[in-house]
């Protein structure tokens, strides 16, 4: 069946449920029937039961940031045991930008290297309870690598988009270090050192075992919705247009545009999203600034570089020369 809409992972809805019951809070009968079953909540249902956890928390604006911070690995389905058969918080956070898709597929994390600092930037497409869903993942991403780390774990700071819902101080005694609010993005900052802490694991055998049902849960969301399918033309075919592309999906583009805002996007907004990732991971991989434009369907380099310092805040040249600089540091670290 097709899949008009963004999910969840029923795991997670599952602590959301329980959360808002602790409150006080009531579900209705049949929202609960509905995620007592394993595997995937719409977004509209997860949606109202945001709205049901606010409303059951009014006097307390950083409940959902509690709830985060209380979190545990199994709310995040297969990806969090992923996560503890990891052998270093570096390829955790790996991990989780790869499959994040598998616990929400309408927001996801990347990483970003600052010189002698890393990012893990959360890039979600909410429209409802913005805020208090992304101080949910601040939160759970922050007490995890903590956990997972043995306490070893020390975030330099959180960085929020939005304004602070209460006073600053109280953030950071529930994540344990400096935040800093109304940013241009929502990251975690760590020291590129902090990447190499061991993780409480399981083993490598178990990591590929859990790697491939993750992969087949992952290729199971890809498959569904028509945003997939524009995911995977835009990747195969990055200079081509929206008309372009909704021909080869057997419709018009405005049909198209119908279609996207189903599911909560635009075709502009995904293909931005798309020529984004691409763009990093070329100039990652060490393909030269001019050739990854061009394969990306840009006029020339100077619009190659707008866009690029428009996804980022700093030109291909400064993104490519932090990102070596960075694994040169990490390459060197005794």
């Amino acid at each position: 069946m097709q899949r008009e809409s963004f999910s969840v992972t029923a795991r997670f809805t599952h602590a959301l449920v329980a959360a808002i019951e602790r409150q006080g809070g009531k579900v209705p009968e049949a929202m609960c029937d509905d995620t007592a079953q394993e595997g995937r909540v719409d977004m509209a249902r997860q949606e109202a039961l945001w709205a049901l956890f606010i409303a059951a928390c009014p006097g307390d604006p950083l409940a959902a940031l509690r709830l985060g911070t209380d979190l545990q690995a199994g709310h995040l389905d297969i990806v969090g045991m992923l996560l503890l058969s990891c052998d270093t918080l570096g390829d955790g956070l790996e991990v989780l930008t790869e499959y994040a898709p598998i616990i929400g597929d309408n927001a996801r994390f990347e990483i970003a290297p600052q010189g002698a600092e890393v990012q893990l930037r959360y890039l979600p497409d909410y429209v409802l309870c913005l805020p208090q869903r992304v101080e949910a993942v601040m939160g759970c991403v922050v007490s995890l690598a903590r956990w997972m780390t043995n306490g070893r774990f020390r975030a330099r700071a959180v960085l929020l988009a939005h304004a602070p819902r209460a006073d600053p101080a109280a953030y950071e005694a529930l994540l344990g270090c400096p935040v800093h609010f109304d940013q241009a993005v929502n990251a975690v900052c760590m020291d590129a050192s902090e990447l190499h802490h061991a993780l409480v694991q399981a083993g490598s055998s178990l990591h590929q075992h859990l790697r491939a049902l993750a992969d087949g849960v992952l290729a199971s969301l890809a498959q569904d919705g028509v945003s997939a399918r524009v995911q995977q033309l835009v990747r195969a075919h990055p200079r081509w247009g929206k008309e372009r592309i909704a021909e080869q999906l057997g419709m018009s583009g405005r049909h198209l545009n119908r279609k996207l805002a189903l599911e909560a996007v635009s075709f502009k907004g995904l293909r931005e999203a798309l020529l984004h990732d691409m763009a990093l991971q070329a100039l990652r991989s060490g393909q030269a600034i001019g050739a990854v434009g061009q394969a990306l369907g840009f006029s020339d380099d100077n619009a190659f570089a707008r866009a690029f310092r428009r996804w980022t805040g700093e030109s291909p040249a400064q993104y490519t020369k932090t990102w070596k600089n960075s694994l040169y540091r990490l390459s060197n670290k005794p």
